[in-house]
């Protein structure tokens, strides 16, 4: 019933009339999507035989409607980029990217990722059918439907849900479903119960409400939707907030800040990572064999080309579920490694108690110049998906997230905004990289790793520009749009008080001498002789004591690193398909307890 009502009406015109908000009459649309639907006229019957309740016909059109409803951004993307067509669709010019942005709707603000996907299946139709198409509905033709039954669009006469007195964590869904595939009746359907565990995250004091049923691998899921009271997250106001900078192999780093009384910018402790070098590593590995699945079957398609090869035919069906199968565990590679972050992230804020999340917004960054390998795991990332579930599990607590600006982040100093030196290591001062990053202001001196140094900008640019927030009026998420140069003088981090009273290291005169052979960094007296068993103290002098450490030990998971390693990081857990947590590394939520680093440190432990 879904298929048959997208397929009537998968048109410019009658997306545009869904999309307009009003029906013939000059009279507004409802929110709902088929009670929209309805006052439109567009009706949808089951199939001969079949006699299905009305209720049934509302989950039919709301889903339908649904899908209507999220073709007209598509087709606002796809008419932009072909009103403006580009003379070399591979490489548009600065003056080609300003047009299309201008001829989208909201385009200024869309990310570039998103234009050039659009930009390649455009060029692939034109390859296959040798013009351009006329919309997006000749481009992707009619979507698939999803098996799925939208209960939000019931009342009490199809479904109920209701939570179980004795235990919280238990519901219980009774709705009416068919005795027999093709119900001739009323007297074929029956009421169903299906008892219901929720997970821990459903407050007991939620109230639930319908769910939506999907059919994923011959088991049921349940989408529980429920509703509780949380506090209204403020744009301005906020005094502690943590900053987030995005990476590679170091996904996110973090740390939180103090914005004083008098102005004074303060770091609470010396941040935190997460990384997940690990997890992006089985990524890549997975997109690679997806890649030479679809090599595969494509040549399959070629070498059939129409003809009726029974055998042939098999084994492209068999590399399609292969095919399906990987896709799937891509997907869900990336939504539990979104989650994870994301709720690393907010127990960070909620551990300093913090009131407000700064994010580095990269929507128009770019993948390329930086080889075919890694533009390929920077366009990989998940970053999209982590803010979304970050703002989601934020406004549980009353936490904002905002995203501000990247520009220079990872350029100027925290400290005094001079242009840093960038560094492979910093036991490696001379030699060029992009991990360490020098202040050559001799007054202020501040060194630190590259990405604890950008969350530092980030959170002071978005406390100093908290008079700037606005609500972005089509995705409702928070974001500052520009840098204004006055507040931006004001965003610097001062040095706490333990790196301000260090004294000055600096060669002033001659180094003084020095025994040609130090003691060794052992006890004055030797310790007794190894017992025969496993018991006993340290043995004497510097013999191996056989302790093995641990896998994590070896991985240059330190949060303050010197060299990088230059073998690349190869995770054997990861090759081998071994689980998801044992490839993702977090710091600890311990701000307070967390001494600041020292920006002038001659130590390098």
């Amino acid at each position: 019933m879904v298929a048959a009502l997208i397929g009537e009406h998968w048109n410019s015109v009658d997306v545009e009339v869904l999309a307009c908000g009003v029906d013939a009459g000059g009279r507004r649309l409802p929110s709902n999507a088929w009670m929209a639907l309805r006052r439109l006229g567009w009706a949808v019957t089951a199939p001969g035989g079949v006699r299905v309740n009305d209720r049934v016909v509302r989950m039919a059109q709301e889903q339908a409607g649904r899908v209507l409803r999220s073709a007209v951004w598509r087709a606002g993307v796809t008419a932009g980029v072909l009103a403006v067509w580009p003379a070399d669709p591979c490489r548009r010019t600065p003056a080609e990217w300003d047009q299309v942005r201008q001829a989208i709707p909201g385009g200024q603000h869309l990310p570039s990722s998103v234009i050039k996907g659009r930009t390649r299946q455009v060029v692939t139709f034109g390859k296959a059918n040798g013009r351009l198409p006329v919309d997006v509905f000749e481009l992707e033709g009619v979507p698939r439907i999803p098996r799925m039954l939208l209960l939000a669009a019931c009342d009490r006469q199809q479904a109920t849900i209701e939570r179980s007195d004795t235990d919280p964590a238990k519901a219980l869904l009774r709705l009416q479903l068919p005795t027999r595939p093709d119900p001739r009746g009323y007297r074929d359907w029956t009421w169903v119960e299906c008892p219901t565990r929720l997970p821990s995250t459903v407050p007991a004091a939620a109230v639930l409400h319908l769910p939506t049923l999907r059919l994923i691998d011959g088991t049921v899921r349940a989408d529980m939707a429920y509703t509780h009271p949380v506090p209204k997250a403020a744009r301005t106001g906020h005094t502690v907030a943590v900053g987030v900078d995005w990476g590679l192999n170091t996904l996110i780093s973090a740390g939180a800040l103090r914005l004083g009384k008098d102005g004074r910018i303060t770091a609470l402790g010396a941040g935190g990572q997460f990384r997940a070098a690990g997890i992006l590593a089985k990524q890549h590995r997975l997109r690679r064999h997806s890649e030479r699945l679809h090599a595969k079957a494509d040549q399959y398609a070629r070498l059939l080309g129409g003809r009726p090869d029974e055998q042939l035919r098999a084994k492209h069906e068999v590399l399609a579920g292969e095919i399906r199968h990987v896709s799937a565990r891509r997907q869900n590679l990336n939504d539990a490694l979104a989650w994870a972050a994301a709720r690393w992230t907010v127990d960070q804020a909620i551990a300093a108690r913090a009131t407000a999340i700064y994010l580095e917004d990269l929507r128009s960054m770019e993948a390329k110049g930086m080889g075919r390998t890694l533009n390929t795991r920077l366009s990989q990332q998940v970053r999209g998906k982590i803010s979304d579930r970050m703002r989601h599990l934020a406004a549980e607590h009353g936490i904002a997230v905002v995203t501000v600006p990247a520009r220079n982040t990872s350029k100027h100093c925290p400290q005094c905004l001079t242009p840093l030196r960038h560094r492979r290591a910093p036991d490696k001062p001379t030699v060029a990289g992009w991990k360490w990053a020098i202040c050559p202001n001799q007054s202020c001196r501040w060194q630190g790793d590259r990405d604890n140094g950008a969350w530092r900008r980030i959170a002071a640019r978005g406390l100093t520009h908290q008079a700037k927030t606005i609500t972005d009026k089509t995705t409702g998420a928070m974001v500052i749009r520009t840098v204004v140069d006055t507040l931006e003088a004001s965003a610097v981090v001062t040095p706490s008080a333990a790196n301000a009273s260090r004294r000055d290291r600096s060669k002033t005169g001659p180094t003084r001498p020095h025994a040609s052979r130090p003691a060794p960094r052992r006890r004055g007296a030797p310790s007794p002789t190894r017992p025969h068993g496993q018991a006993g103290k340290r043995p004497e002098g510097h013999a191996p004591t056989d302790r093995k450490l641990p896998r994590a030990a070896h991985r240059h998971q330190g949060v303050n690193t010197i060299s990088t390693p230059t073998a690349g990081h190869r995770p054997r857990g990861a090759a081998l398909g071994a689980g998801f947590h044992l490839h993702a590394h977090a710091t600890p939520p311990r701000w307070e307890t967390i001494p600041e680093t020292p920006s002038d440190s001659g130590s390098l432990s």
